[in-house]
């Protein structure tokens, strides 16, 4: 029998709102916010959250002078097309990209997340 459930992941950040909007919008989920938290709700109920943290300081992947300590990986169809909408959404191709199935990018918080195809 499982101790606990698990039913959210959570994002340090400086800008919660910012964060969850731009994730909310990557994914079609729904954006729920008060002034310190915010989270993204998939219709079936997965949800990733976001905190602030006061000198939030971003992760410098693929260095670990200051870690990534976790990373989102999500799927799409097209990789080219992926690319394009998270670039227009505020993300940014990181200059590292190791693999030839998936593609790095850093969220506007400076967090890795790469789009993957299945």
């Amino acid at each position: 029998m499982a101790i606990a459930r698990f039913p959210s992941i959570v994002l340090d950040c400086s800008d919660p709102v910012a964060l969850a909007t731009f994730y909310g919008t990557m994914l079609d989920w729904k954006v729920e916010s008060s002034p310190d938290w915010a989270d993204i709700r998939a219709d079936y109920g997965q949800c990733i959250s976001f905190q602030p943290v006061e000198d939030y300081t971003p992760p410098r992947w693929p260095g670990q002078e200051v870690p990534q300590q976790m990373h989102l990986d999500v799927i799409v169809d097209d990789l080219d097309a992926g690319e394009k909408a998270v670039i227009e959404l505020g993300a940014t191709k990181h200059e590292h990209q190791p693999g030839t199935t998936f593609r790095v990018f850093l969220d506007p918080a400076g967090h890795p997340f790469c789009l993957c195809t299945s």
